[in-house]
């Protein structure tokens, strides 16, 4: 229990020891936030225009990826897509949504593991009957 105590009075110790070494700016000291700050360098701005475009272009892929895995659910009979969502990101592909059977949730996603460029297949597609 001593110990306890004693440890707390040392650390308060040493605490108010190092706030004697902190020292105030006066007014003639500029503050940081006054300073005006320029605007960012060319090469940042490169930079920054460089990662836009390439999110700009990997969404672009991952809207044509999800295109043709809607595209090939829809030419595959057995499947009804019409209640179903389609994302994809990076070649993994979610399926979202309700369809009429149980035996067009697994042919769902073969049908979606067949196309090019997927990598991976996440399945949540829900049976919901015909008229409910």
């Amino acid at each position: 229990m001593k110990a306890i105590q004693m440890f707390k009075l040392a650390a308060a110790t040493a605490l108010v020891a190092a706030s004697f070494q902190v020292y105030a700016q006066d007014a003639s000291a500029p503050a940081a936030a006054e300073t005006p700050t320029s605007g960012p360098t060319a090469s940042a701005q490169h930079n920054v225009n460089q990662s836009k475009a390439a999110l700009r272009q990997a969404r672009a892929a991952n809207r044509a990826l999800g295109r043709k895995v809607r595209a090939a659910l829809a030419r595959d009979r057995n499947i009804s897509v019409s209640n179903i969502t389609v994302r994809a990101k990076d070649g993994a592909v979610i399926l979202q949504g309700t369809v009429p059977e149980q035996s067009q949730v697994q042919r769902a996603s073969d049908v979606a593991k067949g196309v090019e460029g997927v990598t991976s297949v996440r399945n949540a597609l829900t049976i919901r009957p015909v008229g409910t």
